[in-house]
């Protein structure tokens, strides 16, 4: 079979091909693919124990794999520790929340469709973060922290 499109080419990421950046909110980032035209960003997160994030919820569905440590959601009774696998559907609400006893880092991989929307505590919409916007922060805080833009995420 020949390759006919861009669309076609296998692309691979190696672990030191797209560097972590600090966000400086407890969790390091790493975004190894975001797909323009389908609106889907694959990223890894590492948090830091104790680390909370706002309550939120995506507007399309996610898929999230642990790596490495344990982290659960307020809203709900399990935790995912490494070799967990999650399904969000759209538009559930969650607190993601790392556990301040955890001796490492928790280290999870995420398929997003679509946006993220922080929520205050009325449920409106604080802020909104899709594919462009991660790259984007991804590309700055490389940037910042005097690190090569990585090649191949960009599909």
């Amino acid at each position: 079979m020949a390759i006919t499109s861009i669309g076609d080419v296998v692309r691979h990421v190696g672990d030191d091909d797209a560097p972590w950046v600090d966000t400086g909110y407890g969790v390091d980032l790493k975004v190894v693919r975001f797909d323009s035209t389908q609106g889907t960003w694959v990223i890894r997160n590492r948090f830091r124990p104790g680390t909370r994030l706002q309550i939120h919820r995506h507007t399309g569905p996610v898929d999230g794999f642990t790596l490495a440590g344990r982290w659960h959601y307020l809203e709900y009774d399990f935790y995912s520790t490494a070799g967990s696998y999650i399904y969000e559907p759209a538009n559930s609400v969650h607190t993601l929340d790392v556990p301040a006893d955890n001796t490492e880092d928790t280290d999870v991989l995420f398929v997003i469709e679509g946006a993220l929307l922080n929520l205050d505590p009325d449920g409106n919409v604080e802020t909104a973060t899709d594919g462009p916007g991660i790259l984007d922060a991804y590309f700055a805080l490389l940037e910042a922290e005097g690190k090569p833009r990585p090649n191949g995420l960009i599909v």
